[in-house]
């Protein structure tokens, strides 16, 4: 049986926002000062941004406007307000990477992104809040003060893109973009109750992201519902000749699949990952189970798999990801741009710039990554994780022989209150669910389902193999649906 795709039009407002301006129902201008005033309200509570662009965003509100009013067609996000992640390169705009390393760096470019936002009608609204240099699991690693989540203030709002989730959740923008490196977009979504996309490696381009671990970044939209993400994500898919990196194929879209339902797809539910495990809070694997079975109900053929290497996944990511940020970080050095402090030479210069400049998680991976790469280490530990992520794509390519899609919780945990993980490992344990994906380069994406404990969100995980974005959407098209009809009674 086939379930049709319609979310309620609250959810829809990217969708619904962007017909209304183009169509001449309503201005941009007008549909601007909306969120303007919920920034304006709640923004010193939430801490979503490091910049906010309002003069910037009427601007381009007035222009878009005009361009309207004069018949032209200003693309698929018409007037629609959209936050960016701020290790996003903005010409002319700050783009610090929560990091005094840049604070008050203006990048002389766009990154891809933001170009393709622009050409397709968007309202840049400001600059989000991350862990710094999207290292971290609940945006407390910024420089600037951490994000603190919508659905409970006392919370973290997850992480590094903490700022982005919650600009999404707080109503201050209908959508925004962040980057994933071991979850960085899924996380967040889940902790805050919003749809978050990691796509393909290599479908969006990474021109003009500043790289964390440059094989496992990838940026990608959060939104309410699904509908508004996969409308973001169409636009900025597509190959890119200056990422080296950029699939050169065709991109398939998303946005006119979401209604096919999902009778007949395969979907498997990770055995390791399920929420019966350690360490997973019960109510976690209660949705995820719900969510499975909502799956079944709507015709789909749900089934447990093992995928025994995905629990080596996160000492793998722990070893890869800190290696490529020690080689990423090394230009920060007081010479080329960022901060500088004095010193007697220059390599005193150099130590006193960094030691300034990052903050103690940044320095932590830096040297770990050092470590790992260093003579007579290499190969006991980066050769070592390079050989486990090779086992984690061989056991997902086999997964998926037998299966459309696999279905994990996002996190294990709602939530959790300010500074309640100071034990690093404690908090790298957050992304147990969402680094496999990275490893693999595959696509997935968070679903808001249900509540957990304190009535907290709940993110469901659905990950797809290489270009599998069209299924993945489908699903969680159809998971929306029926957290929808729960939430709604049954009706």
């Amino acid at each position: 049986m086939s379930q049709q795709n319609e979310p309620t039009d609250e959810l829809n407002e990217a969708t619904l926002l962007a017909q209304r301006v183009s169509t001449g129902a309503s201005t941009a201008a007008a549909e601007l000062e909306n969120y303007l005033a919920t920034i304006e309200q709640s923004e010193g509570e939430i801490h979503a941004f490091n910049t906010v662009l309002a003069d910037e965003a009427r601007t381009r509100a007035a222009d878009i406007d005009q361009r309207i009013a004069a018949g032209e067609s200003v693309g698929p996000l018409a007037g629609v307000p959209v936050a960016v992640k701020d290790n996003l390169c903005t010409t002319g705009v700050d783009t610090t990477c929560s990091s005094k390393m840049l604070e008050g760096w203006k990048p002389p470019y766009d990154a891809a992104v933001v170009e393709s936002l622009t050409a397709a009608g968007a309202i840049l609204v400001g600059k989000t809040n991350l862990d710094e240099f999207a290292m971290g699991s609940s945006t407390e690693n910024s420089a600037f003060g951490p994000t603190r989540n919508p659905a409970d203030v006392t919370r973290v709002p997850g992480g590094s893109s903490g700022g982005s989730a919650a600009a999404v959740a707080a109503n201050f923008a209908p959508l925004s973009l962040g980057s994933d490196t071991g979850g960085s977009i899924r996380q967040p979504a889940s902790l805050c109750g919003v749809v978050g996309v990691k796509p393909t490696y290599g479908a969006v381009s990474r021109y003009g992201l500043i790289a964390f671990a440059s094989s496992l970044d990838q940026i990608g939209p959060f939104a309410h519902s699904v509908t508004d993400a996969a409308l973001l994500y169409d636009v900025i898919a597509g190959h890119d000749q200056r990422d080296s990196t950029s699939i050169p194929t065709g991109i398939p879209t998303v946005s006119d699949g979401l209604d096919a339902g999902v009778e007949g797809l395969r979907v498997g539910v990770v055995k390791e990952l399920s929420g019966t495990t350690e360490g997973f809070e019960p109510e976690v694997a209660r949705q995820t189970q719900a969510a499975a079975d909502a799956l079944a109900e709507a015709g789909a053929k749900v089934d447990e798999v093992s995928i025994p290497t995905v629990m080596a996944g996160l000492s793998a990511y722990y070893i890869l990801a800190p290696a490529e940020a020690s080689s990423n970080l090394a230009r920060y050095d007081g010479v080329r741009y960022g901060l500088r402090q004095p010193g007697a030479n220059t390599a005193a210069m150099m130590r006193a710039s960094r030691t300034a400049g990052f903050g103690s998680e940044v320095k932590r991976r830096i040297m770990l990554g050092t470590y790992a790469l260093s003579a007579g280490y290499y190969d006991a530990f980066y050769g070592r994780a390079q050989k486990v992520r090779t086992l984690i794509i061989e056991d997902f390519e086999r997964a998926y022989q037998d299966f459309d899609v696999l279905l994990t919780p996002t996190s294990p945990c709602v939530a959790f209150p300010f500074d309640a993980k100071t034990d690093p490992l404690t908090m790298y344990l957050n992304d147990v669910c969402t680094i496999p994906s990275n490893l693999a380069g595959h696509p997935a994406m968070s679903v808001p389902f249900g509540t957990g404990a304190d009535g907290l969100p709940v993110g469901v995980q659905v990950m797809a193999p290489m270009l599998g974005e069209q299924t993945m959407f489908r699903v969680g098209a159809a998971l929306e649906n029926a957290a929808q009809t729960i939430t709604n009674g049954g009706a």
